[in-house]
């Protein structure tokens, strides 16, 4: 007798790994590692200005070792000269990443960077409503009513 197998909740990243998959290499990403973690990549200063758009690997020519990539740089304007600068930088700490010689130039695009907009903070909690839950619930210890009175003044506010 076979048992059914268990559901259990998968990671979003399963799901949406195969759909960008494709759309990343078209741009020459091999995966969405070098996108999701510039700013660890390249530091928060320069990622700050600037972002991967893709990577253009040449043509290998017979058996001869292929060429190291190029990796084009979206930059806003006034930042480019300085992101020019720290090309020589920007390429050893992308290579420390990769683990081998994989760019070996950067090209850089002046465009504007495509930034998320951070999410707008929720409103304050209304005091009263919290303390009038907290009120009514049969629970001793003072610390966990009056958590659970924010919980449901949190949950009410929504």
């Amino acid at each position: 007798m076979n048992k059914p197998s268990r559901s259990f909740p998968r990671p979003l990243s399963e799901f949406t790994g195969a759909t960008l998959s494709d759309s990343l290499k078209v741009q020459g990403f091999a995966s969405n590692e070098i996108i999701a973690r510039w700013a660890d990549i390249a530091g928060p200063e320069i990622a700050a200005h600037s972002e991967p758009m893709k990577i253009t690997w040449p043509r290998a020519i017979g058996e001869d070792s292929p060429e190291p990539a190029t990796l084009v740089l979206r930059v806003e304007g006034p930042a480019a000269l300085e992101i020019q600068h720290l090309s020589a930088v920007i390429l050893e700490r992308v290579n420390r990443f990769f683990g081998w010689q994989a760019i070996g130039r950067i090209a850089l695009r002046q465009a504007p960077l495509r930034r998320r907009e951070p999410p707008a903070p929720p409103p304050p909690l209304d005091p009263e409503i919290a303390a009038r839950i907290a009120a009514s619930l049969p629970v001793e210890d003072e610390n966990l009513r009056q958590a659970l009175g924010r919980l449901g003044a949190a949950i009410k506010r929504k």
